[in-house]
């Protein structure tokens, strides 16, 4: 269980710190409005993935406990969702673009709330965490929908802890990435083997 709920935490981790829309908005909100700013986007998404995670956390568990057989077809989902998660990151750009001009001054309520919106209106995000949660279910005694929730807890704590950290050293971080630019290639080869090896890992 402890090396299951590590290996979750690991990939969760990486997938955090890789650049994303979604990290990346943070950052370019942080720089250019500063970062309580970059905050309350922060908060805006991590409470939309409560959203998600429970559509996925009550629609998956159903369907374990109303047919077992189903769970290798979750699992032979998920596997092929995160190759090709996998392979569109390998097709990205390799380099991090911050779009600054686009963005307009809002308030903390309007960041938050863009923040919210983004999060609940990407079906990616259902289908990700579809892919990945069920694999890293650790108990027969516990509920399935509590094992979701205690994953998604997991899953929120680290990615907050990564986005609120972007937000706060959005100066420094962006500078660093202007100076070393391979770090960009580094991070995306980082998230191409997370999906990967998670991927195979389902169906092991």
């Amino acid at each position: 269980m402890v090396e299951l709920l590590f290996s979750f935490s690991l990939a969760t981790f990486i997938l955090a710190i890789s650049p994303g829309p979604d990290n990346l908005f943070v950052l370019t909100q942080s720089i250019v409005n500063g970062k309580k700013y970059g905050l309350a986007t922060v908060f805006g998404l991590m409470t939309g993935c409560l959203i998600h995670i429970s559509l996925v956390a009550f629609g998956v568990s159903k369907m374990i406990k109303e047919h077992e057989s189903i769970f290798f077809m979750i699992q032979l989902f998920g596997s092929s969702y995160l190759l090709y998660l996998a392979y569109k990151v390998y097709q990205s750009d390799n380099e991090i673009a911050l779009d600054k001009g686009a963005i307009r001054n809002e308030s903390l309520f309007q960041l938050f709330k863009k923040g919210f919106i983004m999060n609940v209106l990407n079906p990616k995000v259902t289908l990700f965490f579809f892919a990945l949660f069920p694999h890293f279910l650790f108990s027969d005694n516990i509920s399935i929908v509590v094992q979701f929730y205690l994953l998604g807890a997991i899953f929120i704590l680290i990615s907050f802890l990564v986005f609120a950290t972007i937000a706060l050293l959005a100066g420094s971080i962006s500078n660093y990435l202007k100076e070393h630019s391979k770090i960009s290639l580094r991070l995306k080869w980082g998230q191409i083997i997370v999906f990967f090896f998670i991927a195979i890992m389902i169906l092991s």
